[in-house]
């Protein structure tokens, strides 16, 4: 599969990639970028809730002393 990304758009990623000196390519840090989107998008979808949301009803709960 290919995909075309605008010029500043794959400029920036080559940057990022050059910069954080933990990915080989920018084919492997944009594969990094969608596998993280992807995990965070099944765990909202299994909790039915966002983490920000889930933390604020944990936080609810611990201020009404339901939870330690």
């Amino acid at each position: 599969m290919n995909i075309t990304l605008p010029e500043t758009l794959a400029k920036q990623l080559e940057e990022r990639v050059k910069a954080s000196g933990e990915f080989q390519s920018v084919e492997q840090y944009v594969c990094y970028i969608l596998e993280e989107v992807l995990k965070q998008t099944a765990n909202d979808t299994a909790t039915g809730y966002t983490a920000a949301q889930e933390a604020d009803v944990k936080k609810r709960l611990e201020d009404l002393g339901y939870l330690d």
